[in-house]
């Protein structure tokens, strides 16, 4: 008899199969129809030895003290800031050249020739905004901030080519997750806490569901599992139309299909990754994980991602009628007793890792607070599983 039957051993399940483990006592089981723990986060060593993310890269960052805190119970940390260009045409000349990508000061002044200074650069970008009365779409956004002529080469052509669709049909919190800057900052991310886990993600996630209490099934869908497996209740972090059997139709998801290649190289690019926004060019960015790792090796691997509309639901959809289908299922869900919805899938929106972990650490406290501890040996229960009821 298990306590909890967890579905996905990625970051929500994991924190919550361990803070269940851990602080109550309870018995768990973690389900994943993927044959390994880790979720989109997996690493592992390639045929070469260079350790690479099986999924894309995944650069942990965060403003949260708990969040950060509570992770490295499970691993120490190598600092990091990511760093990333964009492959871009110089207005005027139409060479390819690359650029800093959040648009910053010597973004502007690399494409254009110029030597502005931050308050000039400030005017610049105004004197090039176009007026948005309202706010609404993922072009409104960059066009209010930089103008026509920038969200065109950085932003246009990216966000076809991910989403299918044009900044003008996406909710405005597509773009609005990349700054534009007016200094010279050309880190990806400014949050507090910016590192690697220092023997990568799989090695945290194993020490994280390294307890008596769990057991862990990989490999294993969970409608072959569930009325096998006797289980009090369930937390669920995969796709929540899936729960309901489809029940109102699919919610839609984006999808990639990554393509990895080792090099007979130490070093392919000088960041960590290169986006590449023309439309002409099939994927979306090329990522190379020895930046992200810090690992030595006279061999190199690197990922091609490619936008599809097949494939695992990794982005949800950001568009209205999406956001109301998702709400009918969030009613279904609402209305169980015994099972906990959490995660991207589960919840049907982006999420970046550290707020993955803060939703599983909250979501846990909310059991914790109304739930009683469960008694391991239940006679009740055990009664009724084996009598098959």
């Amino acid at each position: 008899m298990f306590d909890w039957l967890i579905v996905g051993a990625g970051f929500a399940g994991s924190v919550l199969a361990e803070r269940l483990a851990t602080v109550r006592g309870e018995k768990v089981l973690v389900i994943d129809r993927r044959p390994h723990i880790a979720g989109n986060a997996y690493d592992h060593l390639d045929e070469a030895g260079v350790l690479m993310h099986r999924y894309g890269p995944h650069i942990f960052h965060t403003n949260s003290q708990q969040v950060f805190d509570y992770l490295s119970r499970f691993t120490s940390w190598r600092p990091y800031e990511h760093r990333v260009l964009a492959e871009v045409k110089q207005p005027g000349t139409g060479n390819t050249m690359r650029v800093p990508i959040p648009i910053n000061l010597d973004t502007i002044n690399s494409l254009y020739g110029l030597s502005l200074t931050e308050s000039e650069v400030e005017q610049w970008m105004a004197e090039r905004a176009e007026t948005v009365d309202a706010i609404r779409t993922s072009e409104d956004v960059v066009v209010s901030k930089v103008g026509r002529e920038l969200y065109e080469l950085f932003f246009r052509g990216y966000t076809r080519k991910q989403w299918a669709l044009d900044p003008s049909e996406l909710d405005k919190s597509v773009t609005a997750r990349v700054p534009t800057r007016t200094n010279t900052d050309d880190r990806y991310f400014t949050d507090t806490f910016q590192a690697m886990p220092a023997e990568g993600y799989t090695k945290m996630f194993e020490r994280m569901l390294a307890h008596p209490n769990i057991t862990v099934r990989t490999g294993v869908d969970y409608a072959e599992i569930r009325d096998q497996v006797p289980h009090r209740r369930v937390i669920w972090s995969g796709p929540v139309d899936e729960y309901f059997g489809f029940r109102y139709g699919k919610l839609p998801y984006r999808s990639l299909r990554f393509e990895h290649k080792t090099l007979d190289q130490a070093e392919y690019q000088p960041v960590g990754t290169v986006n590449y926004p023309a439309e002409e060019v099939p994927y979306t960015r090329i990522s190379e994980y020895k930046h992200l790792t810090g690992q030595q090796h006279p061999k190199t691997t690197i990922t091609l991602e490619y936008p599809s509309g097949e494939g695992d639901p990794y982005y949800p959809i950001p568009r209205p009628e999406n956001q109301a289908l998702y709400k009918r299922y969030e009613a279904l869900a609402d209305a169980q007793t015994d099972v906990w919805f959490v995660g991207r899938l589960a919840t049907y929106r982006y999420y970046n890792m550290d707020q993955i972990v803060g939703q599983a650490l909250a979501t846990f406290n909310r059991i914790d607070a109304s739930l009683p501890p469960e008694a391991a040996n239940d006679d009740e229960m055990l009664r009724r599983a084996a009598a098959g009821d």
